[in-house]
């Protein structure tokens, strides 16, 4: 299994950081089993287009709450990272208590 679990929504409590705030945690390596996706589907053309994270981050949006890493946004490029057999991606982890 890649991801630890497929979960669907966002089970912890709303944290309003913005693009900024995101942007000033720093990356750390983060093992794709270790992750419970907030998504169930995802747009098979978003994770086929080369340009998919031009836009955005360059890196994955993970929310640590009660012992589970929430994969918040960048469920293509973990996809991506295990098509690649990589069994960990770069992702900006916040800690919510």
């Amino acid at each position: 299994m890649i991801f630890k679990r497929v979960g669907e929504g966002r089970p912890y409590p709303a944290h309003g950081y913005v693009q900024r705030q995101w942007a000033a945690i720093a990356p750390q390596q983060i093992r794709l089993d270790q992750l419970v996706t907030t998504k169930r589907t995802l747009d098979l053309e978003q994770l086929l287009e080369e340009d998919s994270t031009f836009y955005g981050d360059l890196f994955a949006h993970v929310i640590g709450w009660r012992g589970e890493y929430y994969l918040e946004d960048g469920l293509h490029r973990a996809l991506r990272a295990a098509l690649q057999q990589r069994q960990t991606m770069h992702a900006r982890v916040l800690e919510l208590k």
